[in-house]
């Protein structure tokens, strides 16, 4: 049963987002207090007991944890200052508002405009103290020190994803330790030191206060890493991470040039389960049905459109790969001239493609082209989220050029999903193998939590433009 809510990405997520939430209670509480205070003189706690005032403090928690959020600000670690405050502003004016509106609507015994104003007083001063803290608090856990074991080209990747890593806890790659299968010309680095291959893992560890080692080494057969002194370093308390669990816990993804059966196999995850079957089954029919009712006057307009800026159908089907490797017709909004492909070859779509109508070039940007799958979805042939589903010519070819890709097959097709949100365009074999490897992810980790934050990430995907379709 837990595993419908298990998510470690997604938890971090919710919990951030439930921090911010509690930080706009507050902030709500403490406007209320002073309003009530210079208004009458009265005490400020008894302002506090009033139905309308908590429920104003819930409305702004909400709505600003949302919008925090649909912004991309738990999305995005390094964004710069400008787009930084820019999306705080927006997130101040649009929340403010609708905090306004929902205050409003239950009633608030004072203006609710001031309440509001204060209160995103109070949440600014309440966010600097809150970021300054939790920087301190980041300064005082100090710094991560990793081992790399490997110096090859893999060794040297890892040492650079951890100097880029977005992570709470930051890392320093206190040197490498090549193993048997390293080339000799692979043996040096001007990023952190190489130790001599005749050193004991042990006194490394010791020697250096290593907190981690990451396995580096993609071939780790044939006594080509130190599997016993690996094992010293396990049993003294030392976490091991090898190439998979590494770039799943740093990046999303599951890399499948590293990835073998017995990581699979032996693994977490890839569990479904009759619990987690039923509630991802009844969250795709009400998100479905209720995206359908709001959806329709936007649907009505695109149809408008659509017939009005080139000839064809509104609608067309095409076959493409779901669950367990069936085939069925799914759903779109025509984007594209209607001799796309008449010589019957399928083909990618690339950036630019001048294939696409002028609403279609808008209508696939902002994924409104994707809504009447919604209808797929309430059908049980797709879920809310997943894999993109494939046209069976592409799966075919994909099937032989990637690792493990009939891996995706094992879950529904998704009207949006963790490789659309975590990549950018994809329209090539490479693009293709990169996405499969945000699909393995979702595969392996799918959850119910980790189904919220991709809906959330389209959001801000689809406002900022982020990514493709």
């Amino acid at each position: 049963m837990f595993r419908v809510f298990q998510h470690r990405t997604s938890g971090t997520h919710f919990v951030e987002l439930l921090a911010d939430g509690l930080l706009c209670f507050i902030a709500t509480l403490l406007s209320a207090m002073t309003l009530s205070q210079a208004a009458s003189g009265a005490s400020a706690m008894a302002s506090l007991t009033t139905p309308s005032v908590l429920l104003s403090a819930c409305a702004f928690a909400l709505v600003m944890a949302l919008m925090y959020s649909f912004v991309g600000l738990y999305r995005h670690r390094n964004l710069g200052i400008l787009p930084l405050v820019l999306r705080i502003a927006f997130v101040f004016a649009v929340g403010g508002y609708i905090t306004y509106l929902a205050i409003k609507f239950v009633d608030y015994d004072g203006y609710a405009s001031r309440l509001v104003g204060y209160s995103l007083v109070y949440l600014l001063a309440g966010m600097a103290v809150y970021r300054g803290a939790a920087w301190m608090v980041r300064r005082a856990v100090g710094i991560r020190r990793v081992l790399i074991v490997g110096s090859g080209a893999e060794a040297q990747q890892v040492c650079t994803d951890l100097r880029s890593a977005d992570q709470w806890i930051g890392y320093e790659v206190v040197g490498f330790f090549p193993s048997a299968a390293d080339s000799a010309s692979s043996r040096t680095s001007p990023d952190a030191p190489t130790f001599n291959s005749q050193s004991k893992l042990s006194e490394l560890v010791r020697a250096h206060r290593v907190d981690e080692i990451i396995v580096a080494v993609r071939e780790q057969r044939g006594g080509g890493v130190p599997m016993d002194q690996l094992l010293d370093c396990r049993i003294a308390g030392v976490p091991i991470l090898d190439l998979a669990g590494f770039y799943e816990r740093t990046k999303a993804e599951v890399p499948v040039d590293s990835l073998k059966a017995s990581w699979l196999v032996y693994g977490d995850g890839f569990v479904q389960g009759r619990a987690r079957e039923i509630t991802k089954r009844v969250f795709d029919i009400v998100s479905s049905a209720t995206l359908l009712v709001l959806g329709a006057p936007l649907m009505a307009l695109t149809a408008v459109m659509i017939r009005l800026d080139s000839r064809g159908p509104i609608l067309y089907q095409q076959e493409r790969v779901g669950l367990g490797g069936k085939t069925f017709q799914c759903i779109k909004f025509r984007s594209m001239r209607t001799d796309a492909e008449k010589d019957g070859v399928a083909r990618w779509a690339t950036k630019n493609d001048n294939r696409i109508t002028r609403v279609g070039a808008f209508i696939r940007k902002t994924r409104i082209d994707e809504l009447p799958q919604l209808f797929s979805v309430l059908r049980g042939e797709m879920s809310m989220v997943g894999p993109r589903p494939e046209r069976p010519s592409f799966v075919a070819q994909l099937r032989e050029q990637i690792p493990y890709y009939d891996l995706r097959h094992t879950v529904k097709p998704g009207l949006t999903g963790w490789a659309q949100v975590r990549f950018s365009y994809g329209a090539s074999l490479d693009d293709a193998r990169r996405k499969h490897q945000f699909d393995l992810y979702y595969v392996k980790n799918n959850s119910l939590l980790l189904d919220l934050q991709v809906l959330i990430e389209t959001v801000s995907v689809v406002l900022f433009r982020e990514g493709a379709h």
